[in-house]
């Protein structure tokens, strides 16, 4: 993979975690959720008049992609309801794009060589191993926690990770038809917001005014954040296969680590530590390849 599409999709994968970072801090994630998306909706309506239009064959795409991440949400927010954020979110981020390469030759007729399934397979495997630590590690109370088992939440995660390969996959395929990334990803943001926004408003109108004032910032910083991993990931993925920089893109787990231990202080166990070294490992396989 070209250095600076390498280089493209890590600044990405950056943008990704600060918007997390400003949901995790947050008093309220739905809120802080809400916000991001509303902001970056908001920019996209102001940018959209000064972007080339996009081409007729990509409406069908935007269309598939509003409505896959419409399920996406929510079935984030039933995962985490189920089982723990770090059992599921790995299981989701790690497994979608291992999908998106299985399935990126028959769908889109791009075949990975074998330095690139490599690199997938590696970034997959140490996504998959910072979530090890919660299915094989110890609680705080020393007891051992049970082995991974076919469980709700984990039945919810899969179902997710099915969710975000397939609008990677629309979304890939959009972005190149569309003859212009930047306003396919601005058409998309717009549209998925819209609802979030207006379903908020019209069940927590008081509480979502009071957040607007309040912590209008974090929609603002969060909703570019947002918007601008995700159109960075698009543009990628017209000078590169899908399925790696779908890979790559997942890197964005190993920057949240270095953010949870050196801004959150949380602890780095074994497993997160053995994992980062993983993904930095396929990370470089793919830039080789």
């Amino acid at each position: 993979m070209p250095g600076g599409v390498v280089a493209v999709v890590l600044a990405a994968a950056v943008l990704h975690v600060l918007w997390n970072t400003l949901v995790k801090m947050s008093p309220e994630g739905y809120l802080a959720t809400v916000l991001i998306a509303g902001g970056g909706a908001l920019a996209c309506a102001v940018a959209l008049p000064f972007l080339p239009a996009i081409h007729g064959a990509a409406w069908i795409n935007v269309a598939g992609s509003v409505i896959a991440q419409t399920i996406y949400y929510p079935l984030v927010a039933a995962a985490y309801r189920a089982g723990d954020m770090s059992q599921t979110y790995p299981l989701m981020r790690g497994t979608a794009p291992l999908l998106v390469a299985i399935v990126s030759g028959p769908l889109i007729g791009e075949h990975l060589t074998a330095g690139e399934w490599l690199g997938v397979a590696l970034i997959c495997c140490g996504i998959w191993g910072i979530g090890a630590g919660g299915f094989f590690g110890r609680s705080r109370s020393g007891r051992s926690r049970r082995r991974v088992h076919l469980s709700r939440a984990t039945g919810l995660a899969l179902l997710n990770a099915v969710v975000i390969a397939s609008y990677t996959l629309i979304d890939g395929a959009g972005s190149r038809a569309s003859g212009a990334p930047a306003t396919y990803t601005a058409w998309i943001f717009l549209f998925t917001a819209l609802p979030m926004m207006g379903w908020t408003l019209l069940r927590r109108p008081a509480v979502l005014v009071a957040a607007v004032r309040t912590r209008w910032w974090v929609g603002a910083v969060g909703g570019l954040a947002n918007v601008g991993a995700y159109g960075l990931v698009l543009w990628a993925m017209t000078r590169a296969p899908v399925a790696a920089v779908a890979a790559l893109r997942e890197t964005s787990i190993l920057f949240a680590t270095v953010t949870a231990v050196l801004v959150l202080k949380e602890k780095a166990d074994r497993y997160r530590i053995g994992a980062a070294v993983v993904i930095a490992a396929g990370t470089m396989v793919l830039r080789l390849a």
